[in-house]
């Protein structure tokens, strides 16, 4: 039987957490490739860096559904690098949607803030005055 890891090693080894790992193996990131005698999990030494992959994937904007469909491509010999290509694109698109909306928020904290420098009692903070919920009639 070939060397396996565990799942806590597995864990260690990416710095992702056991439930983590788990929650991938449910939507089909990740899976065992055998289970020891008493259930436990184990591990290829390859998915070390499937999780690694994963986890980049995640930190430039890429939702699991399509990390999935970018780890289908990587296994599949014959396939060209355009369905990589509109998975990025369509992952670009959604950053800059994202900034775009991050900026407008800054300008309104900044604009708040600066309201905010202007008084010192926090009953009429505007800041704390935009944070509360409109009042339902």
């Amino acid at each position: 039987m070939t060397a396996t890891l565990s799942i806590g090693a597995l864990a260690r080894d990416t710095g992702a957490g056991v439930q983590t790992l788990r929650y991938y193996e449910r939507r089909g990131l990740l899976t065992p490739v055998t289970r020891s005698p008493n259930g436990y999990r184990r591990f290829a030494w390859s998915d070390i860096r499937r999780v690694r992959f994963v986890k980049h994937a995640q930190t430039l904007g890429f939702t699991l559904d399509e990390i999935r469909g970018l780890l289908a491509l990587r296994v599949r010999n014959g396939r060209r690098c355009e369905s990589v290509r509109r998975a990025a694109l369509s992952t670009r698109e959604r950053v800059q949607e994202r900034l775009v909306a991050l900026r407008r928020m800054r300008t309104s904290l900044d604009s708040l803030v600066r309201a905010c420098e202007r008084r010192e009692d926090t009953e009429d903070c505007p800041l704390l005055s935009a944070l509360e919920p409109e009042s339902i009639e």
